[in-house]
């Protein structure tokens, strides 16, 4: 088994976390992205064990409970979590967690790097919320008040990229990356 190199990445639901990581991934192949299990519905096209596990809330209880989830955390109602045996393979592995997902995997593998993406504000934060279409209205003034509270989180990460520009936040955390893996 290859020695394990884990980055964990966080960011505000709309700060475009997803948007860079899919150009991280899509421009790379020395690093394999963890799919996470979660007890939400999957959304329109997305597939079983490549975006996400789905599974219901009692087998989410049942890999709790038999150690199977390197960190797991509940938001909006569902319960995410990292399973081991997505990190435990070896290689360069990304993970996709929120900030309690981010601190845990890190007390899990003290030599994780935790990567932050973040809006240049919550003005920009709350219009991309609403472009975006996927948010119920209902739902955008919850999402931001966490958000408030995960962007205060990201003193406690290794790095912070505002996502001000996608082409150079993307440069920026394939930097990030480069140097990481080299040092």
């Amino acid at each position: 088994m290859s020695e394990t190199k884990v980055f964990v990445f966080s960011g505000a639901s709309g700060a475009g976390k997803s948007t860079v990581l899919k150009r991280i991934m899509s421009e790379r192949d020395d690093l394999r992205f963890s799919v996470s299990a979660t007890t939400r519905a999957p959304r329109e096209g997305e597939v079983d064990g490549v975006h996400y596990f789905f599974v219901t809330r009692e087998r989410f209880q049942e890999m709790i409970a038999g150690g199977e989830l390197l960190e797991y955390d509940e938001h909006f109602g569902n319960l995410y979590g990292t399973p081991v045996s997505q990190v435990s393979c070896g290689g360069r592995v990304v993970l996709d967690v929120e900030p309690n997902g981010a601190f845990n995997a890190r007390k899990a593998n003290p030599d994780a790097k935790l990567i932050f993406i973040t809006p240049p504000s919550m003005e920009e934060l709350e219009r991309r919320l609403r472009s975006r279409g996927d948010t119920p209205e209902d739902q955008i003034d919850s999402r931001l008040e966490r958000a408030k509270w995960e962007i205060a989180q990201s003193v406690h990460y290794d790095y912070v990229v505002i996502n001000d520009d996608l082409d150079h936040c993307v440069k920026q955390v394939a930097d990030i990356l480069d140097y990481e893996i080299n040092r």
